[in-house]
């Protein structure tokens, strides 16, 4: 979910050439939902090989992947470890909007309502094991790093680019600032056109770069006081308050300095919760046990898993790999969202 504060944060458009040269660290989990909940087919269908395994995942890391590498970009994808004991509410929150979610798209594509049946699928969407063992093995063979974080993959990716081995977080949520990231790059692996099958709408997107810095200065507040903005609007580890969005948050947050100086406010949220919160995003659990740096290309390696046991196209993957070692765009991926 992420915590929303999209109202109060100064963001500045960008492109792809622009972000050449920059090493970035992408929310691993993050871009595997994306891809698995947009790349479907007309009736909502994951791509599968003859076997069943899902391949949506690998589809998008290949070609987003490529298009980032030729453009000059560097990646080092951060994946989740354990993830913290308060995450537990929401993550059986989104088991239940999956499930609710995967019992709509069945009915829907039952009767022959493939529209309604593919907006329900993306919200059903389910990153399995095995997907997740995919996706590592194909980073591994195209030579891009990975690492699993002690607990947040996002906190370890904001301490990564806080000690400024990497230039910034690659990632759809803000939750990156409430770790320290001093920059977040959006849109980062869907540039092209975004789908929102919820809404029936496709948008046109382009990279945005948000400033820790710019987002305190505007607001005329500290790190510690946006984690306290994030608590009041809802994070991963609590509901925040309702009625309360980014806008309101701020505003108590500004004239009050912390949650517990806010009137009456005691009454309405726990704060030892508050204090485990704040804890864990202005002293998350990561390391420094990582490295950054790329290996070569293992262009058969490639070949042989995607196409030769998860039944890719070999002409196609080929032709993708093809665009790293002698540049121009790749295809691939645009054709699923738009």
């Amino acid at each position: 979910m992420g915590v929303d504060l999209a109202r109060i944060v100064v963001w500045k458009e960008s492109d792809l050439e622009g972000l050449g040269g920059k090493l970035l660290a992408l929310d691993g989990h993050n871009a595997l939902y994306q891809f698995l909940a947009i790349i479907r087919d007309s009736r909502g269908r994951p791509l599968r090989d003859r076997n069943g395994r899902v391949t949506s995942h690998l589809s998008g890391l290949l070609y987003r992947n490529v298009n980032l590498l030729e453009t000059g970009i560097e990646l080092a994808f951060v994946f989740d470890g354990r993830p913290p004991l308060l995450k537990g509410r929401e993550l059986a929150r989104r088991r239940r909007v999956r499930e609710e979610s995967g019992k709509k798209y069945e009915k829907a594509l039952a009767e022959g309502r493939f529209a309604d049946a593919r907006r329900a699928a993306s919200a059903a969407a389910s990153l399995e094991d095995y997907m997740l063992g995919d996706a590592k093995r194909l980073l591994g063979l195209m030579g891009i790093p990975f690492i699993v974080a002690p607990s947040e993959g996002e906190a370890q990716a904001s301490h990564m680019a806080a000690r400024g081995d990497v230039w910034a977080v690659g990632s759809q949520d803000y939750d990156s600032f409430l770790f320290g990231s001093p920059r977040t790059v959006r849109n980062i692996t869907l540039t092209g056109r975004r789908v929102y099958p919820s809404k029936g709408i496709s948008l046109r997107l382009r990279p945005e770069v948000v400033e820790l810095k710019d987002v305190l200065k505007r607001n005329g507040i500290s790190r510690e006081q946006l984690v306290d903005v994030g608590i009041l609007v809802g994070t991963d580890f609590n509901d925040g308050i309702k009625g309360v969005g980014p806008v309101k948050a701020l505003r108590y947050i500004v004239r009050h300095g912390r949650i517990e100086k806010i009137p009456g406010m005691r009454q309405k949220i726990d704060m030892e919760k508050v204090a485990e919160i704040r804890e864990i995003f202005l002293h998350p659990e990561v390391t420094d046990r990582y490295s950054v740096e790329a290996s070569e290309l293992d262009a058969e390696g490639v070949v042989d898993f995607l196409c030769g046991k998860r039944d890719f196209s070999e002409k196609r993957v080929r032709k993708a790999l093809e665009k790293i070692q002698m540049g121009g765009a790749a295809e691939g991926l645009d054709q699923w969202l738009s």
